[in-house]
């Protein structure tokens, strides 16, 4: 591809996702996220998506746009295109999902895209993923476009270089889990999601997705600062974790919302009594420098299969239980999912 003239406009614009970046501080999920997000918007792309190659497969570790759904999705290496720029280390671009051998046409047509453009991202030398702009038309990105991804996918590396060249924690674990909680992240929270629901359609078993909305955290910033409020989200964290068993799974998965996926489940009942042993651990008293915090929480569940079989539609379902509840309390009643 020939190299174009980028505007003084755009440059600032990357300037000004730099600065963003680095206020993510070591969150390297966060950055991804971020980057997925503003390279969707700049490139004016339907989406975009940074995968990690993990093995023989290429996991989507964040998503924006046309995207946002696969979130967590593992596809093949061989045989797409994220794989073969990684392997390659070369920008790639397809023109036609329908008519390009090296795409995975199946993948395509499920997300509903036609067009695409990928960079690899770098780590000591190699390529460890990609950053990926999306379309729904055909020939829809050009050298433009691969000259902009480009100074994208060199701030997403000099991110990955910065969150793990003083840590013992290896590059996967900090693009799958929330720095300040240790957590893991909302890409991990699909990915595993994904796993559970597969695993429990062969076994013929239950799984329960959990939406937890803490209650007063923007009342604890406002009055005692940040340094409050993320004690506050630290000791919400160990305390869901503290109430879950060694197959279960923690994440945070937005500012003050926590997900929890519950494996082995026997009915919604057993559920419900989990969702009220968690909304009273996490409502215990709590101490920050001295001063009393009060801490609590809103849960919801959906159950699946009963509820559903798609996942996107269980947590929906988790996020409106949720809110039920939520809202019951505010009203002063009962609550349930």
């Amino acid at each position: 591809m020939s190299t174009v003239t980028l505007d003084a406009a755009v440059l600032l614009d990357i300037i000004d996702i730099q600065t963003e970046i680095a206020c993510q501080g070591l969150d390297l999920g966060g950055v991804m996220q971020l980057v997925s997000q503003r390279a969707a918007t700049l490139c004016r792309a339907e989406g975009a998506a940074v995968e990690l190659a993990e093995g023989n497969e290429m996991v989507y570790r964040a998503a924006a746009g046309l995207a946002r759904a696969q979130l967590g999705l593992r596809l093949r290496r061989e045989g797409s295109l994220s794989g073969l720029s990684v392997d390659r280390n070369e920008i790639l671009r397809c023109d036609d999902a329908e008519l390009d051998p090296r795409v995975d046409r199946v993948a395509c047509r499920k997300v509903g895209l036609r067009s695409m453009l990928v960079v690899p991202l770098r780590h000591d030398d190699h390529s460890v993923g990609v950053l990926k702009i999306v379309s729904s038309s055909v020939n829809a990105f050009g050298t433009w476009h691969a000259q902009v991804l480009g100074l994208l996918s060199t701030l997403v590396g000099a991110a990955i270089y910065h969150a793990v060249q003083n840590a013992s924690n290896d590059l996967y674990y900090r693009a799958t889990h929330d720095a300040l909680t240790s957590l893991a992240n909302r890409a991990q929270f699909y990915d595993s999601l994904r796993q559970q629901l597969a695993r429990a359609a062969r076994c013929h078993g239950h799984v329960a997705v959990l939406n937890i909305d803490m209650d007063g955290l923007k009342a604890i910033n406002d009055s005692l600062g940040h340094r409050a409020g993320d004690a506050a989200l630290c000791e919400v964290a160990n305390r869901i974790g503290a109430e879950l068993r060694a197959d279960d799974m923690a994440a945070r998965v937005g500012g003050d919302e926590f997900g929890v996926i519950l494996v082995g489940v026997r009915d919604r009942c057993s559920v419900a009594s989990k969702c009220q042993a968690l909304t009273t651990a996490i409502g215990a008293p709590f101490e920050f420098e001295g001063r009393a915090l009060p801490l609590g929480a809103s849960v919801g569940f959906a159950l699946w299969p009963e509820d559903g079989d798609d996942m996107e539609r269980l947590i929906e379902l988790a996020d409106q239980a949720m809110y039920r509840v939520k809202h019951g309390r505010r009203a002063g009643v009962g609550g349930g999912s």
